[in-house]
């Protein structure tokens, strides 16, 4: 019994060893991946047989301990190290460095986000390699659309319109894929009239949910198209600016919106940069960097606060800002894999030992008799 207890044991410890070293590949093999964060093993005791249990003596012998047999190793947790990494400097005005907690919110596109809950059916991403396409969504390198609060068209008292405009002097809180505002048809015979080429904002209905222009022949409608833009610039708030470049005026798209969860390491990582955000992961909280765009969720305001779940308030105590033009190194060290994996492969080979000694004293036991 002992010795087949001994071979199992050093069998759990060539596989467990080899599983550990299988995640120290991993973090080298990701050594120059932007976002990457490394896994961390941590071994766990297997299951232990009791040939005899413990007893708390009498008033004529002595309290006697338990004898228990391990039975090997396997593996606890495979931990993230989700801690914000080094700086990359890349020049490009579109990528983004997150200084601090935080990931980005990207997806397919017109995704319907009405809490904050539904967030979590988008993906979590590190990676702030952003550009726009030319169907005029903001994507990342995979494709996928980044999520933020766009400018909105304003009534004369500077509340939110019901209809699309050209003034764009606020910001709707319906989370959406951000996208370049529209091109207007316009008319040029009428200088009070909206021009051609302007932008058009989205307007925002009863139901707090962003009203698109329209395609059409009327001076206010659209074209169709995006506008043609030029020096296209991201700040620290995530604030997405650029030039008109049929009017030459400047306009603001939007803002970016980052996502919290209340244990990060509890994240599910998917494929490339992505991570969901199970039930391990808890509450998903909503923002913009630095806190530039406060409120509720859809535009509700705080007139109806109280008839609103908390979760669905656009974090306003949020520290953590952008940095444009790096993105975030790996956070593979190579010291410290290299150590562990001789660590790992010195373990491995002390488990073989305990195999092939076992291998020898099951062979003598067979030729006892001869």
């Amino acid at each position: 019994m002992a010795l087949t207890g001994a071979m199992s044991a050093g069998i759990s410890g060539l596989k467990t060893h080899m599983e550990a070293l299988n995640t120290v590949g991993n973090n080298i093999a990701n050594v120059n991946t932007y976002g990457y964060k490394p896994g961390r093993v941590t071994f766990l005791e297997s299951i232990y047989s009791t040939q005899s249990a413990g007893s708390g003596g009498t008033a004529v012998v002595g309290s006697t301990n338990p004898r228990q047999t391990g039975y090997g190793v396997s593996i606890g947790t495979v931990d993230l190290d989700m801690s914000t990494q080094a700086l990359e400097s890349t020049g490009l005005a579109t990528d983004l460095f997150i200084q601090g907690d935080g990931f980005f919110l990207v997806g397919p596109k017109m995704e319907s986000i009405t809490s904050a809950e539904d967030a979590k059916r988008l993906s979590l991403s590190r990676v702030g390699n952003f550009e726009f396409g030319p169907d005029g969504y903001l994507h990342d390198g995979q494709g996928n659309v980044v999520y933020g609060f766009l400018t909105a068209n304003t009534k004369a008292d500077g509340s939110l319109s019901d209809t699309a405009g050209t003034n764009g002097d606020a910001i709707s809180t319906h989370l959406v894929p951000i996208r370049l505002p529209m091109k207007a048809v316009g008319d040029a015979t009428d200088p009070n009239a909206t021009q051609p080429g302007e932008a058009l904002f989205p307007g925002v209905g009863t139901d707090g949910y962003n009203d698109y222009p329209q395609v059409g022949t009327n001076a206010d409608a659209s074209t169709g198209d995006f506008i043609d833009y030029s020096s296209l610039k991201i700040d620290e708030n995530g604030r997405i600016t650029c030039v008109n470049d049929d009017t030459e005026d400047p306009v603001t798209i939007g803002y970016i919106a980052l996502a919290k969860v209340d244990n990060p390491n509890g994240l599910q990582h998917t494929s490339g940069p992505y991570f969901t955000c199970g039930d391990a992961a808890g509450d998903i909280t909503l923002s913009a960097p630095g806190s530039s765009v406060t409120g509720y969720l859809n535009n509700q305001d705080d007139l109806g606060a109280q008839d609103l779940d908390e979760a669905n308030r656009l974090s306003n105590a949020s520290s953590t800002t952008l940095q444009p033009g790096f993105l975030e190194a790996s956070g593979t060290d190579l010291a410290t894999e290299f150590a562990n994996m001789i660590i790992y492969q010195r373990g491995y080979q002390a488990n073989t030992r305990i195999v092939t000694v076992t291998d020898s004293m099951l062979e003598e036991l067979v030729n006892m008799k001869r």
